[in-house]
Order: structure tokens, then C-alpha cells, then sequence
């Protein structure tokens, strides 16, 4: 069997470059989740405004400016149009419509191990591809709950955004098992969480003002945790209103505060049925 050896002092150390610190990290995948459907959480409208401020080469959202030069922005999306809903919310949202690009699936639908993917931002030299949702990209016959096919479908993309040296960010939906941990809401198999470098979701913050919405950092890999941050979506577009301690699970705690939290929930049960337990011991 032949096998090749790699010593460690044979290594070229190099330090991660960032997009977004400590959200986006430049050479790897970041998942961004939330809610789905027509009561989503603005997951796209996210991604969307941060991609017009990229083509742009504004600062991200409190940063004391990452300087960043106007980048070329790959975006596929399968769920709205580029000429009656893309295009029109980049403009609104103040983008370099120059520097946002798109790869023609008509013919045939991209996925992640897709050749025209790398051959484009060869091409292009864009530093932030968005893949918008990931069910639509990661490959018709991929089983999403299946460990084995989505660990091999993530590895090609995984091996681009490291030879390129692009962020890449996919957009996924979360399921509906309230009460799990947030790094464990994500549709499909744990390895989706496990193969991106950074996950963030968005969720809604109170009930009492629904167009506020909160990002917070799930997972991790490459820095410490970044703040959340609070913004608001309008008509208006995006309003960034402030940085937050709040963790992913506090975040979600808050989402289904009307319901209470299935921890609290489960001990006060349990305090209850202690008590009535020993209010009825028989008496020796």
C-alpha cells in the first residue's frame, strides 16, 4: 500500500483571513440558518444586504472597517427570479450590480460538486459565493439526513473555498424540534453543522416587534464567539441597532418564551411531582 507522510515542521503555518470577524471566515463554509416559509427569519434579506455592502467594500456591520476592497459577489438562489426579486432587492439594498453575479443554471442546476462553480470564481475572482437554500445545491440524490453523502458532497466545496481563498455561505433552514440545543436545529444531518467552519442563525426577538431580528453565532471553529447583533427589516431595507451577549440557546429560549423553556418546563414538573410524592408516603 503506498501512503505519503507529512511532518508537521514541513507544514506552512498560515494564519485564517476573514470576510466578517469572527462570522465569515475567508477559505471555508459558513452555514446560515433560521425559520423557513413566508414567516422566515430573514435569513436571505441577511445575506443579501451583507452582499451588497461587500460589492461596495463597506465595513461589515460594527467593525472599525476590515478594509476591504468592492468584490465580485457569486449568488444562486432557486427560490426567487434575478430579474423580478434579486436584482431589484440588490438595488434597494445599494449594490454594485457590476460586481454581483450569477452562474446560468437554465439548463442545469448547480450543486456543490458542479465544475462551473470553480471554473466561475476562477474566472471572476469573487470572493463570496452564497448558495441559497442549501437543499437545492447540495445534489438531487443526496439524502440530507444521510451522514455519509453529506460529508462527500461538502468536501468539493470545502476543497474550492480553501484553494480559492473565498468565503463561502450557504443558507439553510432549521427544523421545528423546539427545545433542542441550537446547534442541533439544523434540517438533516449533524454533519452539515459539522462540516461548516462558522454557523449563525437568525431568529426573531420578540413577538412584540416583529421586525426585529437577532444573528447570533451557533458554532465556532476558528475564533471565539462572536456578539450577537439586533437589526431591524423594513421597507426601509436593514437597520442595525446592536451588539448583544445573548447565546444561540438564550436566543431560541426567547423565540418560544410564550411557551416556556422545555427545561424549566421539565423541573418544575418534577418539583411538583416530588412534593405530591411526599405529601402521599404511607405512614410507617
Amino acid at each position: 500500500m503506498n501512503f505519503e507522510i507529512t511532518k508537521a515542521s514541513e507544514v506552512k503555518v498560515r494564519k485564517v483571513e476573514w470576510l466578517w470577524y469572527p462570522f465569515i471566515p475567508f477559505g471555508k463554509v459558513t452555514v446560515i440558518q433560521g425559520d423557513a416559509g413566508d414567516a422566515g427569519d430573514g435569513k436571505s434579506t441577511f445575506i443579501l444586504k451583507l452582499a451588497a455592502m461587500l460589492t461596495n467594500g463597506e465595513p461589515m456591520p460594527f467593525t472599525d472597517g476590515n478594509n476591504l476592497e468592492p468584490m465580485n459577489v457569486i449568488y444562486q438562489s432557486t427560490e426567487d427570479d434575478a430579474d423580478d426579486t434579486i436584482v431589484p432587492r440588490f438595488i434597494s439594498a445599494g449594490c454594485n450590480t457590476e460586481k454581483l453575479l450569477f452562474i446560468n443554471e437554465k439548463e442545469h442546476y448547480l450543486s456543490f460538486s458542479d465544475e462551473r462553480l470553480l471554473e466561475a470564481i476562477r474566472a471572476t475572482k469573487a470572493k463570496l459565493i452564497i448558495l441559497d437554500p442549501l437543499s437545492a445545491y447540495i445534489g438531487e440524490s443526496t439524502s440530507i439526513n444521510s451522514a455519509n453523502e453529506v460529508r462527500s458532497q461538502f468536501r468539493p466545496l470545502i476543497d474550492i473555498a480553501k484553494e480559492q481563498g473565498c468565503a463561502i455561505v450557504i443558507v439553510h433552514h432549521m427544523n421545528k424540534a423546539m427545545g433542542q440545543k441550537a446547534v442541533n436545529r439544523a434540517v438533516g444531518s449533524v454533519d452539515i453543522v459539522g462540516a461548516a467552519r462558522s454557523v449563525l442563525m437568525i431568529a426573531r426577538t420578540d413577538k412584540e416587534r416583529p421586525n426585529e431580528r437577532i444573528l447570533v453565532q451557533v458554532k465556532s471553529n476558528l475564533s471565539p464567539t462572536g456578539s450577537a447583533i439586533v437589526f431591524s427589516i423594513s421597507e426601509n431595507g436593514i437597520e442595525w441597532i446592536e451588539e448583544t451577549s445573548k447565546t444561540a440557546d438564550e436566543v431560541l429560549g426567547n423565540a418560544f418564551s410564550s411557551m416556556g423553556r422545555p427545561d424549566e418546563q421539565i423541573q418544575k414538573a418534577k418539583d411538583v411531582l416530588s412534593r405530591l410524592l411526599s405529601d402521599h408516603k404511607p405512614k410507617p
